[in-house]
């Protein structure tokens, strides 16, 4: 017996979620449903409130009112944090460990050990192509290895649910694709994906898609519902048509 809840209980559920800091609102009145098994992308401008959605659904951060739901449970609560895997904006890395030494303590976090431990570092370190960079000090990495690290480690212990925020910054053209790739995979092999992303190709791959703008959902379906929606033929198009302004 495990402990997954079933297929018919959303992966992510938030329902009239708010988040403010001092008099600023940065969320205001969120309500989503995301399913098991889905690849949902969240998608604004700057400071519209993306990375503090991912956090509250995280429970690294909790929201003032409203409910955040994770797999069935309400958030936050700490052991959750053994079931998601989460790549932050900023890389949180051990500079002067080596990349081996960070991919094995944050193994030893999510319960990895022994043989599995060494073929899941093996796995994830082979999808961001930095398998001969293993044994070199993460002070050593590029901005952009530090980035592909990051995604390793959210990779590691093979999550039921991924939050990516912004996976694929800093991260050539020919490597993000391959990393799409592995996401798709993912996805079809029942993860669930959560990611932010500013590059309209990567929104376009999504099942669904949510718009938001200064703190508030404005839109959520599917790339092709909502370029029909607005009567246009790309992403961006929709993405302004539905009130998203120029940047995303």
């Amino acid at each position: 017996m495990n402990d997954y809840p079933s297929p018919a209980v959303p992966a992510v559920e938030l329902e009239a979620v708010a988040r403010s800091f001092g008099s600023r609102t940065v969320l205001e009145g969120v309500t989503l449903q995301v399913a098991r098994g889905e690849l949902f992308g969240l998608l604004g401008p700057s400071g519209s409130g993306k990375t503090t959605l991912i956090k509250l659904i995280t429970g690294i951060d909790a929201a003032d009112s409203g409910t955040v739901r994770l797999l069935g449970e309400r958030m936050p609560k700490l052991s959750m944090f053994q079931r998601f895997g989460y790549l932050a904006q900023s890389d949180a890395l051990y500079g002067e460990l080596t990349a081996k030494e960070n991919l094995q303590f944050f193994a030893s976090l999510f319960g990895l050990s022994g043989t599995r431990r060494d073929e899941r570092i093996r796995a994830a370190m082979g999808v961001v192509d930095l398998l001969e960079h293993l044994n070199k000090p993460v002070n050593a990495y590029s901005g952009g290895m530090k980035r592909r690290l990051s995604l390793a480690i959210a990779l590691l212990h093979e999550p039921e649910l991924l939050l990516l925020d912004e996976p694929t910054v800093g991260i050539d053209p020919v490597l993000r694709q391959s990393i799409w790739r592995e996401l798709l995979a993912m996805r079809d092999r029942g993860t669930t994906l959560i990611l932010t992303t500013h590059v309209m190709d990567e929104a376009d791959k999504c099942d669904r898609i949510g718009l938001i703008r200064e703190g508030r959902l404005t839109a959520v379906g599917s790339p092709s519902a909502l370029k029909a929606q607005t009567g246009t033929d790309t992403i961006e198009d929709a993405f302004i048509a539905l009130g998203g302004g120029a940047r995303a």
